[in-house]
């Protein structure tokens, strides 16, 4: 089997190919790191053992941020590692880690390169964000009998039926998991189609309802409002933006500020892709409206002393603070087919929050919001103009709005217990 994965994989990497030397000219991507994808990985504290932890991405990365809280207060002398697919992910999980845990990039899953891996990191137990099972990667984990765990397990309205059609595969590698920890009785049950076995299944929840702070100050927030000279202006943060998505947010701020009652409002957009930051600041240039890019601000510690109305949120990890300080959220991703950017965290910030109607990758957490009268679905740009401004003007609505969304990502928390106890019992038993 591992020679058929290793030909796939020979001939994708192939096909791939171009867009990588794309990334890497025109986008500095993929440029660091390639000893690591090649297995090179080495640990801090190597005589240890070792908990693996992979995530994919930013959002993924995020969502391990109370589970490592945990597992280092439970298991003192295990070395952790984190590895990463992407480059926002790794930099975002050195943000987080890097002063005390392992950071690295995900290893190539070819044969050789895995086993390398494994030689290199000796894994006592691995952790999988979400989804990302392996083939070589299970086959070794089968093979030394080292436990491995789906957790946050998730298969979107998307990625499902895509999995479908190649069931085959997905029954050789969930037949290999230890435990899938889904974060919906729909997702588990959307596990055990594609093959894993059912007493291997648990649902434990969202580990992202626990990462979302509902209580305290945003570290930075206070600072970031006096960067921009917010004052007791009204804001209107869109997060987490994406292609084509950007404009009819400049649209609708356009339409707003025609009229005398929005003369205080400002603006911050943050793409959520760093590598779209210039395209974006090309947009909002060519509408002719003042801006500032939030990282000369940032860079030089200075406050503004021009009065635009548009910021871009054009620096990494600042997205919570000016969600923090906005009057209004609206969540990106979502007015296109890209499935949405995390709503947990406005909400659960307490800010009266809308979004899309594309929210494919973040369905049951759209589903118990909206059941629970805690955001808004807008449907287009004309009820994206509608519902922003009734929810600037009316406060007690916009207020209603926001605690609802803060109680329900505070009734839905508790999953990190939930599988920091189920990781216990493999680590001392071998299984559940």
């Amino acid at each position: 089997m591992k020679y058929i994965v290793d030909i796939a994989y020979l001939f994708g990497i192939l096909a791939y190919s171009p867009r990588i030397l794309y990334r890497m000219c025109r986008q500095d991507r993929y440029k660091e790191g390639w000893d690591q994808r090649l297995g090179k990985i080495y640990r801090k504290n190597p005589d240890k053992s070792c908990i693996w932890i992979h995530a994919v991405s930013v959002g993924e990365v995020n969502a391990t941020r109370t589970l490592v809280s945990k597992l280092k207060e439970q298991f003192p002398d295990f070395d952790i590692l984190i590895t990463s697919t992407t480059d926002t992910g790794l930099a975002r999980a050195k943000a987080l880690y890097e002063k005390d845990l392992n950071v690295s990039y995900f290893p190539f899953d070819i044969s050789w390169v895995m086993k390398r891996a494994f030689v290199n990191i000796k894994p006592a137990i691995i952790l999988l964000m979400e989804l990302e099972i392996w083939p070589n990667m299970a086959q070794i984990c089968q093979e030394k009998k080292i436990p491995l765990v789906v957790v946050n397990g998730r298969l979107s309205d998307k990625s499902y039926p895509r999995y479908r059609k190649i069931r085959p595969i997905t029954k050789w590698m969930f037949s290999k998991a230890t435990s899938i920890l889904a974060q919906t009785e729909e997702y588990a049950r959307r596990f055990i189609d594609l093959g894993c076995p059912a007493d291997r299944v648990q649902v434990t929840s969202s580990l992202k309802y626990d990462t979302a702070q509902t209580e305290g100050p945003v570290p930075g927030a206070e600072r970031l409002q006096e960067q921009i000279a917010l004052g007791d202006n009204r804001l209107l943060v869109a997060g987490g933006t994406g292609p084509g998505e950007e404009q009819i947010l400049l649209d609708v701020f356009r339409e707003l500020k025609k009229q005398t009652k929005f003369e205080d409002l400002t603006l911050a957009i943050v793409p959520r892709k760093p590598e779209r930051f210039d395209e974006v600041a090309q947009l909002i240039e060519n509408t002719g409206i003042k801006f500032i890019r939030y990282s000369q601000l940032k860079e030089s510690d200075s406050v503004t002393d021009q009065k635009p109305t548009i910021f871009l949120g054009d620096t990494m990890g600042d997205l919570k603070k000016f969600y923090a300080i906005a009057t209004v959220v609206f969540v990106g991703r979502s007015l296109v087919k890209m499935g949405g950017s995390d709503m947990m965290e406005p909400t659960g910030l307490g800010k009266c929050t809308l979004f899309g109607p594309f929210t494919f990758n973040f369905k049951q957490t759209v589903d118990v919001l909206l059941k629970g009268q805690g955001a808004i679905e807008v449907q287009n740009q004309n009820e994206l103009l509608e519902k922003s401004s009734k929810c600037l003007i009316d406060h007690d609505f916009a207020d209603t709005i926001a605690q609802n969304g803060r109680n329900v990502i505070q009734e839905n928390k508790g999953a990190t217990q939930k599988t920091i106890e189920i990781v216990k019992s493999i680590l001392h038993t071998g299984k559940l």
